[in-house]
Formats: structure tokens, C-alpha cells, sequence
């Protein structure tokens, strides 16, 4: 288990407080939903240990918070039940990693500034930091969480999508990022196995224990994440995977990472959740486009044309410009293959294209045609004639098929 950076100012450092803190984490996390913000207000003013006691006793202004504790206490004592939950996960293997600890990845505090537009739903409105986070895996989760991206789309992926982020996945992890996603079918699943078919860091975010990683159509996926990269969640071994926590969970993928990437999401899906939340917090936002005909690229097109900052990427070039460092990443432009013909001054060119496409000229009849001296006439035919571009017969010239040979003519001297 990690030690703290520091503690908090006339605490303690002994074992026995750092537990008493973890404990008490624990204990709010079972109370209440990851994300909620009046429990992280608490805990900012009170501490951990002095915000359980506030929501134990009742003593919080929001009657909303306050029933929804009452109502979880009837399920039993939460310092008993926090007791149990690290007991269990020592056993598992796994830890809980806290704020107070150095494995913290401090990049999720940007939660606190996360607003979504117009958020009318609870599930957009409580997206505080996390309070804990349960790990499996060796990797600390700061470090694999330092130089990060997230791939995250649509369950139901096409060929075409499953090709896209295995293609990232693979990609990135061979250039050192990690590759966060969520451990589903589809495109989170194509992004992992890329990143472990590279040999590089993956980790999945789930919204259930890490002792049953969801879905269960994926376990010999994630016995491979647990063996080289992480396993992380909010919620304590043994949750289940509700509906609303995969909602939950997007918020902290896309904190934990330099960017999200969108490959594939139908007009109603949680991957586009997890940008929006990406764009929130002013974190690179990516969509890769795909064919207008596939209800798999709705969502993503649409986040495209609603938000101005969503940047369009085609494959990894892109991507690492866009998370990279500035002016050392940069995609290079798209060019389609050099042809000797682009090596052509305007007289070259202008011989060439006086050429008839059958038949031959003579250099007086071309000169001509062209409109050139017949010097300069002789001059560009026989650098035409060195790139393969037309061919000498006895009675004038022609056009040819030009050589698979390349050419390493100079333009400069055309």
C-alpha cells in the first residue's frame, strides 16, 4: 500500500489514521454513489473521517443526501461494512488507492470543475472527483495513468470500427501511452487487445468490483489486463454492474487521460458521455469519422457538427498531435504518392501534354504545338525521356508507360 505525500495539517501520520482514513472513504463510497458533490464538499471542509461522522449523525444540509444515507444504513453499518470491503480486497489481491496516497492520479481533481450544459439529470450534475479507487494489477496507477488515452465507442461495432481501434490501441501503446477503455464488447474491447497485442499498458474502468469485471463475456480479456496492465473501479468488490454506473464511470475515464477518443457511437450512446465530459474539462476530444450510411457513426458525426473544439482524427498521426507535445507531434499532411509528372516544370509539362496520346511528333512539329523554342524544346524532351515519360522513336516522339524504376532526377534542373 502507498504512503501519503503529506498529511493533512495537525493530523497524524501514524498507520492506525491512515487506515481510520481509507476506512472512512470506504465508507462514504458505500453510502453514497461515486460522484456525488455534496459528500466531496464534506470531505473538503471536514476531512474524510470528519464528513462519515456529519453523515452518520445526520448533521448535513442537503435532505436529499440525508435520506439517501438513512435509507443505506438499513443495510448495515458502514464502518463495518468498509472493515469488511478491505478485508475482501486484501484477500483478492487488489488495494484501494485514496487522494492521501502517491499512486493518486491528481489529474482527476479537474472533476471539481467539470459542468455539463444544461445537465438536468443527476447523473450529469454529480460528477465530483472519485473518493477511492480499487486496482488490480501490479502497475502504479498514477505512473500508468500518466501518459494516457482513452479509446471508447460503440458495443455494437462494425468490422470497420473494431479494425480502427485495435489499430489505435496498438499504436499508441507502441509509442508508450496507455490505453484506457471500459472493458466492453466492441470498440473498449478492440482498444485493449491492440494495446496488449503490442506489448504495451492497457487499463479497463469499470462500473463494478474488480472481482467481477463486466462483461462476463470478456474474462479471459481482463485475466490478461490484470497480468500486464490495471483493473480499476469506484465501486467495492462485489457491485454490480448497474445501468447508471457506466455514466458514473465515463467521467473518470475521460479525467484520467491527455484525450478521448470516439471511434464508433449510434445516436444514442454512453461513449459520446464519456467526449462531452472530455470536452468539459477542456481535455483533447476526437472523433474518427466513419461511412454517413452506418447508424455506428450517427453519434459520432453529430459531436462532430454540435461542438467546435471536437477535433477529427483518421488514424494515430492524428491523435498523437493532438495529445502530444506541441510542435514535436505533429501529424504529417496528407499527400497521395509522388509521381515523376510532379516533378515537372510549366515547359515540361507544357511538351507533354502537346504530345498526342498515340502517335509521335518531331521536335520542330512539338516545339510548335507548345508554343517553345526548339532549343529549349530538345532540352526538356530528353529530361522527359530520363523519367520514363515518353519514349524516342525514328520519327519523333511518344508517350510512354512510365518504369516502375524511381527517378532521382532533380526538379531544380527541369
Amino acid at each position: 500500500m502507498s504512503t501519503p505525500l503529506q498529511p493533512a495539517v495537525g493530523e497524524s501520520t501514524s498507520t492506525d489514521h491512515l487506515t481510520e482514513v481509507r476506512l472512512a472513504r470506504i465508507a462514504l463510497t458505500w453510502l453514497t454513489e461515486p460522484g456525488t458533490r455534496s459528500v466531496h464538499r464534506l470531505v473538503g471542509a471536514y476531512g474524510p473521517v470528519g464528513a462519515l461522522d456529519r453523515l452518520l449523525a445526520g448533521d448535513v444540509p442537503d435532505r436529499r443526501l440525508r435520506t439517501a444515507v438513512a435509507a443505506r444504513r438499513a443495510a448495515g453499518d458502514p464502518r463495518d461494512v468498509a472493515a469488511a470491503a478491505l478485508a475482501h480486497t486484501e484477500r483478492l489481491g487488489a488495494r484501494i488507492v485514496v487522494p492521501e496516497d502517491d499512486e493518486w492520479p491528481q489529474q482527476v481533481r479537474d472533476l471539481e470543475l467539470l459542468s455539463l450544459p444544461g445537465a438536468e439529470r443527476t447523473i450529469d450534475q454529480e460528477t465530483a472527483p472519485p473518493l477511492a479507487i480499487w486496482v488490480r494489477g501490479q502497475h502504479l496507477l498514477a505512473e500508468a495513468l500518466s501518459r494516457a488515452v482513452a479509446v471508447v465507442g460503440a458495443r455494437a461495432a462494425s468490422p470497420y470500427g473494431a479494425h480502427v481501434a485495435t489499430e489505435l490501441g496498438y499504436g499508441l501503446a507502441e509509442r508508450d501511452w496507455t490505453v484506457v477503455s471500459g472493458g466492453a464488447h466492441g470498440i473498449d474491447a478492440a482498444a485493449h487487445r491492440g494495446a496488449l497485442n503490442a506489448g504495451g499498458l492497457t487499463v479497463a474502468v469499470l462500473a463494478c468490483g474488480v472481482d467481477r469485471p463486466y462483461p462476463a463475456g470478456n474474462s479471459s480479456l481482463f485475466d490478461r489486463i490484470v497480468e500486464t496492465g490495471l483493473l480499476v473501479s469506484e465501486w467495492m468488490p462485489g457491485a454490480e454492474p448497474l445501468r447508471h454506473r457506466f455514466l458514473i464511470r465515463n467521467r473518470l475515464i475521460a479525467a484520467a487521460t491527455a484525450g478521448t477518443v470516439l471511434v464508433e457511437a449510434a445516436a444514442r450512446s454512453g461513449a459520446t458521455q464519456t467526449l462531452r465530459r472530455a470536452l468539459a474539462i477542456n481535455r483533447p476530444a476526437m472523433v474518427v469519422p466513419g461511412p454517413v450510411t452506418s447508424a455506428m457513426s450517427v453519434g459520432a458525426h453529430e459531436l462532430l457538427r454540435e461542438h467546435p473544439r471536437t477535433r477529427l482524427v483518421t488514424g494515430l498521426p492524428h491523435v498523437l498531435e493532438e495529445v502530444g507535445r506541441i510542435g514535436a507531434d505533429l501529424a504529417p499532411p496528407a499527400r497521395a504518392p509522388r509521381q515523376p509528372r510532379d516533378l515537372l516544370d510549366d515547359e515540361s509539362a507544357l511538351l507533354l501534354e502537346a504530345l498526342p496520346r498515340r502517335g509521335t511528333l518531331d521536335p520542330d512539329a512539338l516545339a510548335a504545338r507548345a508554343g517553345l523554342d526548339v532549343r529549349t524544346t530538345l532540352r526538356k524532351l530528353a529530361l522527359l525521356e530520363d523519367l520514363d515519360l515518353i519514349v524516342r522513336r525514328d520519327d519523333g516522339y511518344a508517350i510512354s508507360v512510365p518504369s516502375a524504376r524511381p527517378t532521382t532526377a532533380d526538379p531544380t534542373l527541369l
